[in-house]
């Protein structure tokens, strides 16, 4: 007798436990072993109810760690109050475990809006299209980007470079006056990157930005970091220590910034942003560390970590009109959203930007994180009832 496959499944559905060895269907030798448990059933209402109610309570234990370390509490910002000018001050920092539902967590991540003092012809047109009006204006730019989210504005003086332009610092420490006026939110200033240059620049800038408690960044391993510590100190500044992915190298000039005289609740840290494959996976791991040692007990990295997510722009698949990659316009947000997202989970403190629709993106989920945004209620047991 000859019995197609559904035929033999019909037959054995009211039997307990079969069986079935060597049995040939159409020439082809296959080898079935079916049990009760494996065919399909179906359970009426009353079953399902019944099946319910016997199921048990079901709770949740979060695995919290508990650590003997704590990373320092950095303040931006002064407000009139404290001899600055601010609307506001940020808090960064002061985290006593390395995620946020471990409870040691005093204040969340922020956005600094990116800002330059000369136009940036080279941005990919989505950036272009989102700050072409008022680009060839610092002060109008940090307006703008304050009223788009931003929690901070940075203010990068590209044009002191000898390269450049070669800005007098004066007239650069000018510029900064003018963001400081147009905007009442804590200020980074940013030098151009110039060894000789830099370290003049930041003693002008925190001079004419005196008690406004701004980051002044950065101090590397590569100048005179020396003068930049007593300029901070004298005019009441913070100093961004930057490295180029290498955490003994971060080790190194933060202690060197501290014995210089810089005070703890001054230092920030930028171990450097690698945008793109590999190296968005090398500062993963590089933050997570710098973290986790902080939490251990290792004082030479216990402070809040700063990036530049802006990198995300360097990288082609940003900008680079490839059709099968999609279109730019969504391409490029979409990228720097996804470096934010993944140096905010590995525990960057401020996430430096450039376009509005990845900062909403970001805040947003920072919000998520901290309860302030609602989304829909989700019921983790339902899904073993699906």
């Amino acid at each position: 007798m000859k019995l197609n496959l559904e035929e033999i499944i019909r037959n054995l559905i009211d039997v307990e436990d079969v069986e079935l060895e060597n049995v040939q269907i159409d020439a082809e030798e296959l080898v079935l072993r079916v049990k009760q448990s494996m065919l399909p059933v179906v359970l009426s209402k009353a079953q399902v109810a019944e099946a319910e109610e016997a199921l048990p309570e079901i709770t949740f234990e979060k695995p919290v760690a508990e650590y003997r370390g704590y990373v320092e509490e950095v303040t931006l910002g002064a407000t009139r109050s404290e001899g600055g000018s601010r609307g506001k001050v940020i808090k960064i920092g002061g985290q006593r475990s390395l995620y946020h539902f471990e409870g040691g967590w005093m204040n969340k991540p922020v956005v600094s809006f990116d800002v330059f003092d000369l136009p940036q012809p080279q941005f990919p047109k989505a950036l272009r299209e989102a700050w072409g009006e008022v680009w060839d204006s610092p002060a109008e730019w940090a307006r703008e980007a304050v009223k788009r989210g931003a929690d901070l504005v940075t203010i990068h003086l590209v044009s002191t470079d000898p390269k450049v332009k070669d800005t007098p610092v004066g007239e650069a420490a000018k510029v900064v006056e003018e963001v400081l006026q147009a905007v009442d939110v804590p200020i980074v200033v940013g030098g151009s990157g110039n060894p000789e240059k830099d370290p003049v620049l930041f003693e002008k800038v925190a001079e004419v930005a005196e008690n406004e408690r701004c980051l002044l960044a950065s101090a590397n391993l590569d100048l005179d970091h020396e003068r930049i510590v007593k300029a901070a100190v004298k005019h009441n500044h913070n100093v961004l220590s930057w490295v180029s992915l290498d955490i003994n190298d971060q080790k190194i000039l933060n202690r060197q910034l501290l014995q210089e005289g810089l005070p703890r609740e001054r230092l920030v840290q930028d171990p450097t942003t690698a945008a793109l494959g590999y190296g968005l996976e090398y500062t993963y791991t590089m933050i997570e560390r710098i973290k986790l040692n902080a939490l251990k007990g290792e004082k030479e990295l216990a402070f809040p970590v700063s990036c530049g997510v802006t990198n995300a722009w360097a990288a082609r698949e940003a900008w680079m009109n490839v059709a099968e990659w999609g279109p730019r316009e969504y391409r490029g947000p979409l990228w720097e959203t996804i470096n934010a997202l993944a140096v905010m989970l590995a525990g960057a403190d401020i996430m430096m930007m450039l376009h509005p629709s990845a900062v909403q993106s970001i805040k947003n989920i920072i919000d998520s994180i901290f309860g302030e945004h609602q989304g829909v209620e989700i019921r983790y047991e339902d899904w073993l009832r699906v």
